[in-house]
Formats: structure tokens, sequence, C-alpha cells
């Protein structure tokens, strides 16, 4: 990738290795505590940032960690939330083992993620950011919730570019074979394929980052993220399988045709409030793919610039927490 994206620009290649160098060279940091855990489900945890008010689940992405969300003890928001009148829980989804190879998407929302929002005894406000805000959106739909928050969620998977969803089909073709032996789908694989959606991006945050001053915050942000982007368990075979051939490549749920729990999800039928948060910038979770429901906040963020950068809390994390207070309001 870096010599087909720096073909003829020498300058440019030699820049983009300096900063993936200074990368590795960095000094890391200690990740923040992990708080108390509220309930548990097979390996899935919610884990519990205090705070007061209606319980919030917040269900992160079965891709990468779920640190994104409580990435240093500056850039958090869950710490953030939990200072501002809401009780956020984080869904940890855990490790898969060859073991889990059968639980697919949706057999981790009726298998984990439902049976937590049970435990909690009473209707919970939820979030759910990436493939994580696809999940909690069927969840809504087969529970009871106070209001339903999408971040960056994908749901009308046809509204990802064709090449994108090319070079997707070509990537799961090839990890296939790979992934039905092991029971897993790697994450090197997974990174692999968010690397062919941007190959220029990834080429020039490199390059930024090798003209940083080493040690500034910028560059303390910049190691903390791309150490979480470069981490992350393994999909399941059976969640890739679906996620590849049944979301990315057939869109069922953008044709009210994914099942979970053996109900249809069509959003058009979640009577909860939903605050659906999309950015024109994001090249990972394209705007086109959001549903078309609820309240629309659009942004002019990337799809982890929303959650981490310095413009986040006036930009998104402000107005989600103003909406989430509101619907714990008497009525």
């Amino acid at each position: 990738m870096l010599r087909s994206e720096t073909s003829g620009d020498g300058e440019r290649m030699a820049a983009a290795l300096a900063g993936l160098a200074a990368y590795q060279a960095a000094t890391r940091t200690a990740p923040p505590a992990e708080p108390p855990v509220a309930a548990a489900v097979g390996r899935a945890r919610l884990l519990d940032y205090g705070g007061a008010g209606a319980p919030l689940v917040v269900v992160p992405s079965l891709i990468n960690p779920h640190t994104i969300l409580d990435l240093t003890e500056e850039v958090s928001l869950m710490r953030w939330l939990a200072s501002r009148g809401v009780r956020p829980l984080l869904l940890d989804w855990g490790m898969p083992t060859p073991h889990d190879r059968g639980l697919d998407v949706a057999g981790h929302v009726e298998a984990m993620l439902l049976p937590l929002i049970d435990a909690l005894g009473e209707a919970p406000l939820l979030a759910g950011y990436c493939l994580g805000g696809t999940m909690a959106l069927a969840a809504a739909a087969l529970r009871p919730v106070r209001g339903l928050a999408l971040i960056a969620t994908p749901w009308r998977f046809h509204g990802f570019p064709a090449r994108t969803r090319a070079g997707i089909a070509e990537l799961w073709e090839a990890a296939r074979p790979p992934a039905e032996a092991m029971g897993v789908l790697p994450m090197e694989v997974l990174q692999a394929g968010f690397w062919r959606i941007d190959p220029q991006g990834t080429i020039d945050k490199y390059v930024r980052f090798g003209r940083m001053a080493p040690g500034s915050e910028a560059a303390r942000r910049f190691v903390a993220m791309e150490d979480w982007a470069n981490d992350g368990a393994p999909l399941t075979h059976a969640a890739g399988r679906e996620l590849m051939e049944d979301l990315i490549a057939a869109d069922r749920s953008g044709r009210r045709r994914w099942r979970v729990a053996g109900t249809p999800i069509v959003p058009g039928r979640i009577t909860a409030p939903m605050l659906n948060i999309v950015s024109t910038t994001d090249r990972i979770v394209p705007a086109a793919t959001a549903v078309r429901r609820g309240r629309r906040l659009t942004l002019g963020l990337g799809h982890v610039g929303m959650i981490v950068s310095r413009r986040a809390r006036p930009t998104l994390w402000e107005p989600l927490a103003a909406w989430l207070l509101q619907q714990t309001m008497p009525r």
C-alpha cells in the first residue's frame, strides 16, 4: 500500500516510514483503570462508570476494542458522561474462542446484549457506536428502552461506495477459508480492510505524526488511537460471515430482512425516541448508510475523531448528553 500510494514521491514515502518508526518507538502511558463490573453474561460484561440517573448501556462495535470510548483519563466519553447526570455502562464483548465460531452478529445480540439489558431490571437508555449501533437498534426493537442514540451506525449497507464493497468482498473471499478453519476472523484481516477504504489517509496520518513533537499532547493522543486501532479481538467465523455476506453484500438490514431472535428488525417500528448522529466526512461509515429515522445530528468529523478528537466534546459529547438527559425528564 505504501508503494502504491507514494509511487514517484520518495520524499513522502520516507516521511511516512519515519512516522511509522516514531510510532513504534513512542513511549506508552498506562491505560485508565478498569471500572467495576455491573453485570456479566458469559464473556460479555457491563463496565460501570458510576454517575447517577438512568442507566445508559453503551454498545461498541464487535470490531476493535471498546476502549475507544474510554481512551485515556482525559479523553473518555464514558467518564465525562458519568459527570453529566447519567450512569454509563460500557459493554465489553470479551475475547471469543473457536468454540464461539457459530455465534453471528445477531447471536451476539440474542445471547449477550439482550440478557445484559434484562439484568438491569429497568428500561435503560441505549447508545451504539459503529456496528454496535446496528446491534443496539436491534435490541431497541426487541426490548423497551428510554431512548436510542446511534453514533456512526451503518444500517443501509448499500450506501457504502461500490468500490469499497467490492474490496471488502475480495478481502472476504481470501479470508474465508482460514476463518472457517480457525473458527475466528483475525483483527489483522479486518484492519487490512479498513486500510483499503482510505489508503491515502492511512499514509498521510503517519506523515503527520512524524512531524509532531515527541511526547506532545497531540502525539500522545495519536499513539493511544493507533494502539486502539491495531488491537482488538477477532470476530467469530459466523459474525464475520454475517457481516460480510448478509449485511455488507446483501444489505439485509437495509432491506428489512435481517432477523434477530427470529424477528425482522424494522426501524420504523421502534417507538422510543431516537438520535441519529452521522458525519459527512466519515469514510469508514458514510452518511449514506445511516438509518432514516429519528432526530438527525450531522457532523463534519471522521469516524474515530467524532469520539476522541479535540472537537469531539462540543460537537458530539455535549449534544449527546443533553439529548440523553432530555429522555429521562418526566413527560
